[in-house]
């Protein structure tokens, strides 16, 4: 595990790394087999856009809390948010989404929208099977705020 105390950006300078400087000063040579764990409150989607594509393939597992998701319906959020998922899809595949209960979902044109959502891929060469499940939520999903009503998954998200 590698600290430094700075925030991810689309630069880098002295208060912000861009996830290649970082892996590039932290990680160097370091193979093909990365875990990135990500919540970076709403960053999250100019960080993956910028990461390279040699960078993001080197993930064996990545699991990004994604925030204001309710801003879909927003063409301009849509289009950031889509190359986002892009950059990560063309190497991995959704495996998991987990909502955060700690705000409730979102409705809008008939369709629930968690406003944050944890989703854990998986990089495809590590898939053999990509039939998706229908079982949410998981047994091992817990609520992020005990206090608060617990949020399932809307079946939108994962029944076609």
């Amino acid at each position: 595990m590698y600290f430094l105390k700075k925030h991810i950006g689309t630069t880098s300078n002295s208060e912000t790394i861009t996830l290649d400087d970082w892996a590039n000063s932290s990680l160097p040579g370091k193979g093909d087999n990365l875990i990135l764990q990500m919540d970076i409150e709403g960053a999250e989607y100019f960080s993956l856009i910028n990461i390279s594509d040699a960078l993001i393939n080197r993930f064996r597992i990545i699991i990004i809390e994604f925030h204001s998701l309710e801003k879909l319906w927003n063409p301009e959020f849509y289009n950031i948010a889509l190359e986002a998922f892009n950059k990560v899809l063309k190497h991995h595949t959704c495996v998991h989404i987990h909502p955060n209960n700690d705000q409730e979902i979102s409705k809008e044109h008939g369709v629930e929208i968690p406003r944050v959502a944890e989703f854990t891929f998986i990089h495809n060469s590590r898939i053999k099977d990509k039939t998706p499940t229908q079982n949410f939520p998981n047994p091992l999903d817990f609520d992020n705020n005990p206090a608060k009503p617990h949020v399932v998954l809307p079946e939108v998200w994962y029944k076609s």
